[in-house]
């Protein structure tokens, strides 16, 4: 696409002043900002009823919810103003492009690193959060200036934030791109003579966008980061609501040293945990006595009466009953004693540790006393006890509702300040940017200067705590948020934010959106609507938590319930999307069965993965950091939604041959070219021949048709039609471009493979065998080490089994092999320039195993899958004589019985085998779970 008028690049990112000066919204004009939000705030409210119809409505008043809403910008529940948005932003892009045109484009295949040290990441906190510069890289990529952005479970908002962004020159320039100017941004590439040059791919100007989230509390923060008024204005109101605090509630923070007389302003009380001695029965604080000499924690303590050795889980919680007037009610609580304060002197400003003394007490005495302004009084998730996935027993026992989050002095201070800034949204967002650092979850490390010690993605609260003084706290929070206002575009009329749930957009237009970017829920990583609740309480609005994609035992969720959820969501960002366009999805989990999950939903909604890449955060959450399992990295996959065109055509050409090079064609032209680590070139694994028949499989499978070619035909046509190079196979325009940089690299570097069953062992053998054909001799003891992973359930094979039904041996007679005379005329300079019978070639050739060419590996494939069948009719047999699952069996083998039961319209073994099957392999094997899914739907089980 070319602008028409370069210099209307700026016009996506002027700013209004919208206090006192007229202002216009989708075509109307009116007197101020305020006016506007009065107009619309009605509009929204005849529209309640409707809305109310729609999956994922908050919980809620109507008048919270109309409160706490900016429309048409921005609504705590499904905001019906998106088409009308929508519809002016079109017109808009119009006037800069003309009539629109087909956008194509390779996904981005680079891997991508961004810190999150940045004033707008950490202006507000959230459970995870991809930072912006990550976003803007693959918004820049897959987009052009006034493009509109969509985001379904946007969190805090960091894809709008990106969007908006991509029109700051000195930002993008941060991402290590070049910008010319005339907007035109480059990034620097490897040419074909092996040296960088930058080369144009986008250019420079803010992107529009449409935020979505189930969760009121994210949308609420999301609107804050991309929508905000003057931060002189902010500023202003702030300060004098905090100097109206101080002036009620400073006294809470004046203390004195009792030995001196010192006036001294506190900056942070340790509280410690009482436990109870199993011995003596006596209390010990746990501060004083697990505490060592050089301020760390001590896993096992001595009881301070009788001297005996205890530990945390030996010694149960000290108890206390307390009355609690806002219940009107008497309630047992777990023993928690003020032990040490942090303490700056007022007359030298110095700061030091000191225990605490009867200063500290009468404060606090008085802090009891004191009358709360409002703050929220739920029951957590509105249940009783046990209240959600988050909630233990150790140290959930006496938190019922959530102000029990908080100690009394700064759950004062946030609820005056509240009270303060009344309807003020801003004022609202520096709440709940506060909270939770003033809250309960605020853990004391011995010798840590780092503030913030909440554990990520958990209700988690320590035997030690850290309350801070919460007038500095949020004085400094204020300035976090000036300086992200100063740096971030106030993009109202450019974002757009709802609430509503990603199954069931309504307001959401059908082929409106340019480029999708999701980081969705992932299994049972973060319960997120209990991590929101304690946001929600003071926003007033609350997560419809039926409609949460997650998998919940308190919600009784599971893996299918949590696929379905997501396949919904992704069918909505199908329809959404524009054909012929992007999506990226971030997936962060270890579960192999998670990731199933997520791949299976992309391919039910019509999805086509083109690239799997890494995005390193350079900060790990809690689960991150701590286990070994865990993947260090996110993936990042790219999907696109097929363009019209081939979808018309391949409804007339499914039942023929013509259909699946059809496919594989459009296929190919979405794929990337090169891949690149570093300096080095790497394989495309979606370009190897097994995983594009894989791939055309399950689309056909998905349509609801019969393939209409084997996997032997498949082999040979993909090598008549398509050049090969390592491997991979490409459109002629597209082998030429990776015949250049080819030519820059020595050699290829192939991904790290690790062989846990028969698929990825053939995959491995293929590796080692393209490399270098060897002999059974030299592969045994290398392979032997490589099965040291292989699953127990998978049925073990000999490496000559393997080697078999693959690859092919040379046995010395005839001309040698091309695959082998290659590898040994370049490794060996006596045998360079031999004829391929030559008899010393022949000797040194003879007994090795090699990749056979597309003709002959098809004539093994046939071979093999009818060794296969017959394995797979023995499950059959075995079925027949018994109803135990199967607990050892060939995996390739029940993929190649489901192919052949699919092809024969023979849904009912597919299922029948299925059911024998571990539900854990099941879920975790993307191919078995495809049919098997499938298989039911055409049976009318799903």
């Amino acid at each position: 696409m070319a602008f028409k008028d370069t210099e209307q690049i700026t016009m996506l990112d002027q700013k209004q002043d919208t206090k006192n000066q007229p202002v216009t919204c989708l075509g109307m004009t009116f007197e101020n900002d305020e006016a506007r939000r009065t107009y619309f705030t009605e509009e929204l409210r005849k529209r309640l009823p409707e809305l109310k119809q729609m999956e994922g409505f908050p919980v809620g008043e109507d008048e919270d919810i109309l409160a706490l809403s900016d429309p048409p910008y921005y609504t705590a529940c499904p905001n019906p103003f998106i088409p009308d948005f929508i519809k002016q932003w079109e017109e808009a892009k119009k006037q800069l492009y003309g009539e629109d045109q087909e956008d194509h484009r390779e996904p981005f295949a680079a891997d991508v690193s961004e810190g999150k040290n940045d004033p707008i990441y950490n202006a507000h906190s959230y459970h995870t959060k991809v930072p912006h510069k990550a976003i803007m890289r693959y918004i820049l990529h897959y987009t052009e200036p006034g493009d509109i952005v969509f985001d379904s479970f946007c969190g805090t908002g960091m894809t709008g934030v990106a969007a908006q962004m991509c029109g700051d020159r000195n930002m993008v320039m941060e991402l290590g791109y070049q910008v010319k100017p005339d907007g035109t941004i480059l990034r620097e590439e490897t040419d074909e003579d092996g040296k960088n040059t930058w080369v144009a791919f986008s250019k420079l100007g803010a992107r529009r966008a449409v935020l979505n989230d189930l969760s009121p509390a994210a949308t609420f923060i999301a609107k804050n980061y991309t929508q905000h008024g003057e931060v002189a204005e902010f500023q202003e109101r702030i300060s004098k609501a905090l100097h109206a605090v101080k002036q009620k509630l400073g006294w809470m923070y004046e203390t004195e040293n009792t030995e001196t007389g010192t006036s001294e302003e506190l900056l942070f009380c340790v509280w410690s945990d009482v436990f109870l001695c199993p011995e003596c029965g006596g209390d010990i604080p746990f501060c004083s006595t697990a505490l060592n000499d050089v301020g760390k924690i001590e896993g096992n303590f001595h009881c301070p009466h009788c001297d005996i050795i205890v530990s945390k889980s030996s010694a149960e919680h000290a108890y206390e009953t307390i009355y609690e007037p806002i219940l009107n009610t008497t309630r047992l609580v777990s023993k928690s004693v003020p032990v040490e304060v942090c303490c700056k002197k007022k007359d030298t400003n110095s700061k030091y540790m000191r225990p605490v003394n009867q200063k500290d007490l009468e404060v606090l005495t008085r802090v009891q006393e004191f009358r709360l302004a409002w703050h929220p009084v739920n029951k957590m998730m509105f249940k009783d006890h046990a209240w959600g996935d988050q909630w233990r027993r150790g140290y959930h026992s006496d938190v019922t509702h959530d102000y029990h989050f908080f100690l009394k002095r700064p759950l004062a201070i946030i609820a005056e300040v509240r009270a303060q800034l009344a309807d003020y949204l801003p004022g609202l967002f520096l709440i709940t940017a506060t909270m939770l650092g003033l809250s309960r979850l605020q853990r004391y490390t011995p010798g840590s200067t780092f503030p913030n010690m909440i554990r990520s993605g958990t209700l988690y609260i320590g035997s030690l705590h850290r309350e801070w003084n919460a007038l500095s706290w949020i004085e400094g929070k204020t300035k976090g948020i000036t300086r992200m206002y100063e740096k971030v575009f106030n993009a109202m009329g450019q974002t757009v934010v709802t609430t509503q749930s990603a199954s069931c957009l309504l307001c959401q237009p059908n082929s409106s959106a340019d480029y999708i970017f999701l980081d969705p829920p992932f299994g049972d990583n973060l319960a997120y609507s209990e991590l929101n609740f304690l946001w929600e309480g003071w926003l007033k609005v609350f997560t419809r938590q039926r409609d949460e994609a997650i998998v919940s035992k308190h919600q009784s969720k599971g893996l299918n319930e949590y696929r379905a959820l997501m396949a919904a969501c992704f069918k909505e960002a199908y329809r959404v999307l524009k054909p012929g366009r992007w999506m990226t999805v971030e997936f962060s989990n270890t579960r192999a069965s998670v990731w199933n999950s997520i791949q299976t939903a992309l391919a039910e909604a019509g999805f086509i993965v083109a690239n799997l890449s890494a995005l390193d955060k350079q900060q790990g959450s809690f689960n991150a950091i701590t286990t070994p399992t865990s993947v260090k990295q996110d993936l990042v996959i790219s999907a696109y939604k097929p363009n019209g065109g081939f979808e018309e055509r391949f409804q007339k050409e499914a039942s023929t041959e013509e259909g699946v090079w059809d496919f594989v064609r459009t296929h190919l032209k979405y794929l990337p070219v090169t891949r690149w680590q570093g300096s080095l070139l790497q394989i495309i694994p979606e370009r190897d021949p097994r995983i594009l028949f894989d791939q055309m499989v399950a689309y056909y499978v998905r349509k609801g048709y019969p393939v209409p070619i084997s996997s032997q035909e498949f082999q040979i046509g993909l090598g008549q039609r398509f050049p090969e190079r390592d491997g991979m196979y490409f459109l002629p325009d597209q082998v030429a471009e990776y015949d250049k940089k080819r030519l820059t690299v020595r050699e290829i570097l192939q991904l790290q493979l690790f062989v846990t069953d028969e698929s990825s062992a053939i995959k491995w053998l293929k590796q080692q065998l393209s490399r270098k054909p060897q002999t059974f001799q030299e592969l045994h003891p290398l392979f032997f080490k490589e099965i040291s992973g292989w699953q127990k359930y998978e049925k073990p094979l000999e490496l000559s089994e393997l080697l078999e039904q693959n690859f092919l041996r040379y046995d010395g007679s005839g001309e040698v092999p091309g695959q082998i005379h290659s590898y040994l005329s370049t490794n060996f300079k006596d045998l360079r320039n031999l004829a391929k019978d030559d008899e010393t070639l022949r000797s040194k050739g003879k007994d090795r195993w090699y990749v056979p060419d597309p003709n002959k590996q098809a004539d093994l494939e046939k071979l093999r899958e009818k060794s296969l069948l017959r394995e797979f009719a023995s499950y059959m047999e075995e079925m027949k004589k018994s109803k135990k699952k199967l607990k050892q069996f060939r995996t390739e083998a029940i993929r190649a019985g489901f192919k052949k039961a699919w092809g024969d319209n023979d849904y009912q073994t597919i299922v029948d085998i299925g059911r024998r099957l571990p539900e854990s392999i099941l879920q975790e094997d993307d191919k078995l779970l495809m049919y098997y899914d499938n298989a039911q739907i055409r049976l009318g089980m799903l």
